[in-house]
């Protein structure tokens, strides 16, 4: 009666705290961010707090560092990727006539054998376009969501306070969270807190090192290519490439179809895009990824792509936020779980007379 009173207990935690989640998520934004930057400060402040440094003093000197090198790359980066989404939208219509003429006169005889016969071309057209206009109002709308995010007020006003604030306080929160737990329980809860720290920390760390290598790479090689908004492509790649396997994948989609319409016939540049985007993911999966993230995160990537989706659709850009986290959360509890199960006699069972 006591187990079904705590799961029911939690249960209700669980969901309320979803139902509060979801309802505050568009003031949430500057929150989520000042709580993961604590989160990934609060040891550099440790470390300068045991230098002798006054730790308020700590704090102001990691968020300043912050605040100014966001400014920096906002005022050398936003208004090249500004000018890039913009005239990337603009072009798209362009592209996709380039793309449909393409495809409804083909003209080497081996590309003409494998397209349907009749009016399949039509057909093949007709679905180029309509795929077309589909990826034009997707990023129209990503385009304004964004412009309406990047309206950084509340967030470079808020963020930093927040996570002042919470770099000073980390370690009494922590006790205070600690305190909360029944005394019978605080083992096993400080051992699983210990485990879901070791997953995100590494998960985090690692992965933004291999988003920030993959993206500067895609960028200055796509740039060097003379591939039309580059810069733009290669960057996005590289953020989407904390989802493993999908910022290579989404590259590959928009760079080669960007290469073809800018460069066709000429098979030379479309081929080194596609070579740049392959390279990448061999480096990324191969070598990037097992140096820095390593095996020991525990994340998988299949379940790492479904969060992000099911989370960033429930709560847009909070929920991609704070999907990494939930998700080794959810990851290390149900390996706790599943331990107690093999170990329970409902899966033993009774050994027979």
């Amino acid at each position: 009666m006591t187990q079904r009173r705590h799961l029911t207990f939690w249960l209700v935690t669980l969901v309320v705290f979803g139902f509060l989640l979801w309802l505050l998520r568009d003031v949430l934004l500057p929150f989520v961010i000042g709580i993961a930057l604590a989160y990934l400060q609060t040891p550099l402040a440790d470390r300068l707090e045991r230098r002798g440094i006054n730790r308020s003093v700590a704090a102001l000197l990691i968020v300043g560092g912050v605040v100014v090198a966001v400014i920096l790359v906002g005022i050398l980066l936003t208004p090249i990727l500004v000018q890039q989404g913009a005239a990337l939208v603009a072009a798209l219509p362009g592209f996709a006539e380039r793309l449909q003429a393409l495809v409804s006169d083909p003209g080497p005889p081996w590309l003409r054998s494998l397209l349907p016969e009749g009016d399949g071309g039509k057909a093949t057209s007709d679905l180029v376009a309509q795929g077309t206009r589909y990826l034009t109002a997707l990023l129209s709308s990503l385009w304004s969501g964004g412009r309406a995010l990047a309206s950084f007020i509340s967030v470079l006003v808020i963020m930093p306070v927040v996570t002042f604030y919470l770099i000073c306080d980390w370690h009494k929160m922590i006790n205070t969270l600690d305190g909360w737990v029944p005394p019978q329980s605080r083992k096993t809860v400080r051992r699983l807190a210990r485990e879901i720290d070791a997953a995100i920390s590494g998960f985090v760390r690692g992965q933004a090192a291999v988003c920030v290598i993959a993206g500067c790479y895609y960028a200055l090689a796509l740039t060097l290519i003379g591939l039309k908004f580059g810069l733009l492509i290669g960057l996005g790649a590289g953020v989407l490439t904390f989802m493993p396997y999908v910022g290579s994948l989404a590259g590959l989609l928009v760079g080669a179809s960007v290469a073809v319409a800018q460069f066709w016939p000429q098979w030379g540049p479309i081929a080194a895009v596609v070579g740049v985007f392959l390279l990448g993911e061999f480096v990324e999966g191969n070598v990037l990824a097992p140096k820095l993230v390593g095996e020991k995160v525990g994340l998988h990537p299949v379940w790492l792509i479904f969060a992000l989706f099911a989370f960033g659709f429930f709560l847009g850009f909070v929920g991609l936020l704070i999907a990494v986290p939930l998700a080794a959360a959810v990851a290390v509890l149900f390996r706790f779980a599943l331990d107690h199960y093999f170990a329970s006699p409902f899966y033993q069972g009774e050994e027979s007379g």
